[in-house]
């Protein structure tokens, strides 16, 4: 009874102990909160006003995990990612009961289905397809679907590596993105595309012009297969990269020419391209300087500029031309940016991409240029989609960040990627195991040609780069669904 009666006692008083506490941290609280002047709400509800902001910064995990409906988040739904993380896992996408998708929503797309599709012997494989045939060192590119520019800095040192080996895998090409060549990209043995943004990092000297010399040592690492001019990204059209400072290491600033935690600021064009002459001037020297095939990324705005670079290509010569071209879309988001050019600025890939294959063909350069799409093209739709209003290659990030585990924190920005992606703390980056995520990098992008190939069978053709705008119907405002080649023909529809 006795030892009853003490244990009763000891926890009235720690009971009483940690209310006085709880009393005492709330009037500090109380007061700190009516005497500040920065929050109105704190200032008129102390203590209370601070759940306001606690229940902000979580209401996004909630909806994403209870709230929202598998088709309804963005940038990428629960399906979306769903789709990307089973096919990394190696797992079958059969699934059961119809399907989630709402299929009235303007702009789906829907692919017609062939009344006598190919039997199983008829398939054929996605032929590998020749980029830069006019340069010393053509490319040979095995894939239609790669990994899209992430830079080292922007991403971690396991990401990177995963990447790599996981490229080398499935036999796709890996963009560096414009934070230059590390050993990390070289490692795994895969196809490399060094990208040279407004910065040059990488291959720029101590005042930040273009280096011959450096461009020389990069193009002589054989892995190094084509060079990429970037001119501007989907998540920001008109404005350099942005590397925060707490994400420059001592590496990375050796890697990029900055000091250890400087800003990695990027000017928003190339300053010694001030026009399309130069912009060709400058694939010219490239091209010459490594022998490598050399293209150019950007977004789609308008329809006039490449006009005057199709007509300017034409009249210089077809050798003056790039050997690819990259079009990106304004959904495109890998890097940080202001939220006016991430949510106003670039003209969408579904608009973009057909434009500019019509204009390419028209000027007769088809067989000349390559056209890479680029910008939220994650799923085997997206890609055969893409393919079908003209494309010869696909290529995605954010997909590749979903393979490797990405949850879509949207912490890309801040150093503190929970999945250890985006991250150089070494707390974070231990859950990325290289060992494990390179086979799922590499499963994903095996999975998505084989079910690109499916869609590609279902209408009829052997292979994808044989899909046409007739085999895909667009979902219109009327609830009716029209030949994409009735909305925007083809220049030659029977090729």
């Amino acid at each position: 009874m006795g030892f009853a009666m003490n244990v009763l006692e000891g926890l009235a008083l720690a009971f009483v102990f940690i209310a006085g506490l709880l009393v005492l941290v709330s009037a500090i609280f109380f007061l700190a909160d009516r005497y500040q002047t920065s929050d109105a709400i704190r200032r008129n509800y102390p203590v209370i006003g601070r759940f306001r902001h606690v229940f902000t910064e979580l209401g996004e995990f909630f909806r994403q995990y209870f709230f929202a409906m598998d088709r309804e988040e963005l940038p990428f739904n629960r399906a979306q990612r769903g789709w990307v993380s089973r096919a990394a896992g190696g797992m079958s996408n059969t699934v059961a009961f119809g399907s989630t998708r709402n299929l009235s929503v303007v702009g789906t797309p829907i692919f017609v289905n062939a009344a006598f599709p190919p039997l199983d012997d008829q398939f054929a494989s996605t032929e590998p397809m020749v980029i830069g045939a006019g340069a010393r060192q053509p490319f040979t590119a095995q894939s239609l679907f790669n990994i899209s520019g992430m830079s080292y800095g922007a991403i971690s040192k396991p990401a990177v590596q995963a990447l790599s080996r996981g490229a080398r895998e499935a036999g796709v090409w890996l963009n560096t993105g414009e934070g230059g060549l590390s050993p990390f990209h070289l490692e795994g043995g895969c196809d490399v595309v060094f990208q040279i943004g407004t910065a040059k990092f990488g291959v720029r000297d101590v005042e930040g012009a273009l280096s011959d010399s450096k461009l020389r040592e990069v193009s002589a690492h054989n892995a190094v297969r084509m060079f990429e001019i970037k001119l501007s990204q989907g998540a920001k059209p008109g404005k350099g990269g942005i590397l925060p400072g707490e994400k420059v290491t001592p590496e990375i600033a050796a890697i990029r020419g900055l000091a250890v935690g400087e800003d990695g600021i990027s000017p928003n064009r190339h300053r010694e391209v001030d026009d399309f002459g130069d912009l060709l001037d400058l694939v010219g020297h490239v091209r010459e300087v490594t022998g490598k095939p050399v293209g150019v990324k950007t977004v789609f705005g308008a329809q006039q500029p490449f006009e005057e670079l199709f007509a300017l290509i034409n009249e210089r010569g077809a050798d003056s031309a790039p050997d690819f071209i990259t079009i990106d879309g304004g959904e495109g988001g890998t890097g940080a940016a202001p939220m006016p050019l991430i949510d106003l600025v670039g003209v969408s890939i579904r608009e973009g991409l057909p434009i500019v294959a019509n204009l390419r063909d028209e000027a007769g350069l088809k067989d000349r240029i390559r056209l890479i799409a680029s910008g939220k093209l994650v799923n085997p739709g997206d890609v055969a989609w893409a393919l079908a209003a003209g494309a010869d290659f696909v290529t995605s990030a954010r997909g590749f960040m979903f393979s490797l585990g990405c949850i879509q924190a949207l912490k890309c920005n801040k150093n503190t990627c929970p999945t250890g992606i985006t991250t150089h703390d070494p707390r974070f980056q231990k859950g990325l195991v290289v060992e494990d995520k390179y086979l799922r990098v590499a499963h994903y992008a095996k999975g998505i040609v084989k079910e690109v190939e499916t869609i590609a069978h279902s209408v009829g053709v052997a292979e994808p780069r044989l899909l046409r705008r007739r085999h895909v119907r667009i979902v219109q405002d009327n609830g009716r669904s029209v030949p994409m080649n009735e909305l925007i023909p083809s220049y030659n529809p029977v090729a």
